[in-house]
């Protein structure tokens, strides 16, 4: 039984500060990888214009909300100055939550079976719960980032019906067999789950997938 599937060890899930640094440091490199590509606009050169968030980590991620820091870009030309946000492995879009307990809360969620509960254990208000799994439902499946990565699984591939669960799932079983283990630690699976949801995170750099490839990929187990 995998550690980071077990649905009433909620404790095992909770992520400390080294995980979050580990993270700011590959939307750094994700960063200058966008920044040397260039405006996606204009060819212009885009220069640094960070910002920063107030994340919220809930009783998951409490840890990272030192890190805050969102590495953003603008191009230089004028008469463009547009801004290119690069993908994230930190933070969703706009959701005041880290992306990793977008996807934890909401996979405990599923497994509690219960809103209240689940709210109780993650910190994540119950209307908050909701929205995430509806979002999972309904919009998740219909991004293109998704439907390229769903056909990079080996079928069959993580159900639709049940995200973020099945993806969450397939992960850990992927992770164990690389391993060669049966055990497999919550930080490994959130961390791997971050660099293939990375190019969901924003819209305005194009060809995302390519920017975020091979960052994180060799990262050893914790």
């Amino acid at each position: 039984m995998l550690n980071a599937w077990r649905p009433l060890m909620v404790h095992e899930w909770k992520l400390e500060v080294e995980f979050f640094e580990q993270l700011t440091a590959w939307d750094a490199e994700i960063a200058s990888r966008v920044a040397a590509a260039g405006c996606p606009h204009c060819a212009g050169p885009l220069h640094r214009g960070d910002y920063q968030r107030k994340p919220r980590g809930g009783l998951l991620a409490a840890a990272g909300e030192r890190c805050t820091v969102r590495h953003s870009l603008c191009c230089g030309r004028r008469g463009c100055r547009r801004r290119v946000l690069p993908p994230s492995f930190r933070f969703l879009g706009r959701r005041v939550y880290f992306e990793v307990v977008v996807v934890l809360a909401s996979v405990f969620a599923q497994l509690a079976a219960a809103l209240r509960k689940a709210a109780k254990a993650t910190g994540v208000p119950r209307r908050t719960l909701r929205r995430w799994g509806s979002w999972w439902k309904a919009t998740f499946p219909t991004l293109p980032a998704w439907a390229e990565l769903r056909a990079s699984f080996v079928p069959p591939p993580p159900d639709d019906a049940t995200l973020p669960s099945s993806l969450w799932k397939r992960l850990g079983s992927d992770l164990a067999v690389v391993h060669g283990c049966s055990d497999v630690a919550a930080a490994d699976v959130a961390r791997l789950a971050a660099r293939l949801l990375a190019p969901v995170t924003t819209g305005s750099a194009r060809d995302a997938p390519r920017f975020v490839r091979g960052i994180g990929a060799t990262a050893p187990p914790t």
